[in-house]
């Protein structure tokens, strides 16, 4: 059979307490913080202000050029050149092969930003193992509370009862921070389940992630790059599960009772565009999901995997300064059509590292050999290779005209997770 590929406290006290450890987290990240916020402070004679800059010194954990600043790559003879700056306008990207891991381009791939929606692949992939898909769940009133203004929801009704499929199809399609809350209330909570995403962060040697929210939604100190967010993607792409759902362009989801006693359904549509499409751009060729987000500090954020062929790429797009519709997907298409032209015709700049304990599987190290990559492993108190996923070139149904009608008819969210920037 072939594999589906990606396809109690009262709320306020509740809140106060979050409100509380999120400052507190955020002193202990003062500089990853500033450093990628959206929102930079206004300067005198009353110029705009100046767009953020990377640190001078990041974390080198996957080799040293992945520390530095900058676009890295490094092509042989015969390699397509890079999109320019004027394409390529996201403060943070990497390409990078989905089997090996190798990474074959990159910029700031270590600059710690605010994620967005991107944060629930790490999410799904702390928390899917845990329950079966068939498990049933009423919702209760209290697993609803203390999401953010402004939060993505898919539609989930309190004391109503959905299956775990369902779920997650909320999580992924709709980037539904409702079943994202839901399933941290069967998980044992929020606070429990930001714990234990904060363990499998460290698990994965993701240094650069520090998790407030199960959510993604804008929290002061939540941090990730896009190098750890292409480790989430390559981790959770190893679940079947994980695939199906990240790669799903449509589905039926679970509505109310109606008064003859049966449950009523509604269609939901994956928001990302390059699996689902829109209004001004087509569903990219071979797409095979991961997740999008957006919210009013992280801007757009996208991590995407991809197959022609044999070569299958994971790409991830952080924070575009250009901010026309659909930014964040049309330079990850870029990316991506320039990973596949550069196949065998660039050296890897670095690699994506393997979890803690794999590599004793592999019997590699877990900077795959890279001396210098491996001490800045041991320097950050972290510490086999990915099976291939089977990704095969999706087919999925182009629903453009849908989509920007589910995009006019939402105005007050975007899909990603939390507030939308309003232009």
């Amino acid at each position: 059979m072939p594999t589906t590929f990606c396809a109690p406290a009262s709320p306020s006290a509740v809140r106060a307490v979050r409100t509380v450890a999120a400052l507190a987290s955020s002193v202990l990240l003062v500089s990853p913080l500033f450093a990628g916020s959206a929102q930079a402070a206004p300067v005198d004679g009353g110029q705009p202000p100046k767009a953020p800059v990377p640190p001078a010194k990041m974390s080198q954990v996957g080799g040293e050029r992945l520390g530095q600043a900058g676009v890295q790559v490094q092509p042989r003879g015969g390699a397509p050149a890079l999109p320019d700056a004027k394409e390529l306008t996201a403060r943070s990207w990497i390409v990078s092969d989905a089997d090996s891991g190798e990474v074959l381009a990159a910029k700031n791939p270590h600059w710690q930003l605010a994620p967005a929606s991107t944060l629930k692949m790490l999410f799904a992939d702390t928390v899917m193992p845990k329950f079966p898909k068939t498990r049933t769940y009423k919702v209760k009133p209290t697993d609803l509370a203390g999401m953010g203004a402004g939060s993505s929801l898919v539609g989930i009704k309190e004391n109503l009862t959905y299956t775990v499929h369902d779920l997650w199809l909320g999580v992924f399609l709709r980037s539904g921070n409702d079943a994202v809350h839901t399933l941290s209330a069967m998980n044992g909570g929020t606070d429990t389940t930001v714990k234990e995403m904060q363990k499998r962060a460290v698990e994965l040697n993701a240094t650069d992630t520090h998790v407030i929210t199960p959510d993604g939604y804008d929290a002061p100190g939540q941090v990730s790059s896009a190098y750890d967010l292409s480790l989430f993607a390559r981790a959770g792409l190893k679940n079947a599960d994980f695939r199906e759902y990240c790669s799903t362009a449509s589905a039926q989801f679970p509505g109310d009772m109606g008064k003859d006693g049966k449950r009523a359904t509604f269609g939901i549509q994956n928001t990302n565009r390059l699996l689902s499409g829109d209004y001004d751009i087509k569903p990219y060729p071979g797409i095979g999901g991961v997740k999008n987000g957006s919210t009013t500090n992280a801007g757009s954020t996208f991590t995407g995997v991809a197959q022609h062929g044999d070569r299958k790429l994971l790409v991830t797009v952080m924070n575009p300064e250009k901010k026309e519709h659909n930014e964040a997907y049309r330079e990850a298409a870029k990316l991506f059509d320039w990973g596949f032209a550069a196949d065998g015709k660039v050296e890897p700049v670095g690699r994506l590292v393997e979890a803690k304990g794999a590599e004793k599987e592999s019997g590699k190290d877990a900077a795959g050999g890279d001396p210098q990559a491996q001490a800045a492993l041991d320097s950050a108190g972290f510490g086999g290779p990915w099976a291939a996923a089977g990704i095969g070139g999706a087919v999925v149904v182009l629903l453009g005209g849908l989509a920007w009608l589910v995009r006019r008819r939402r105005p007050a969210t975007d899909g990603g997770g939390g507030r939308r920037r309003r232009k």
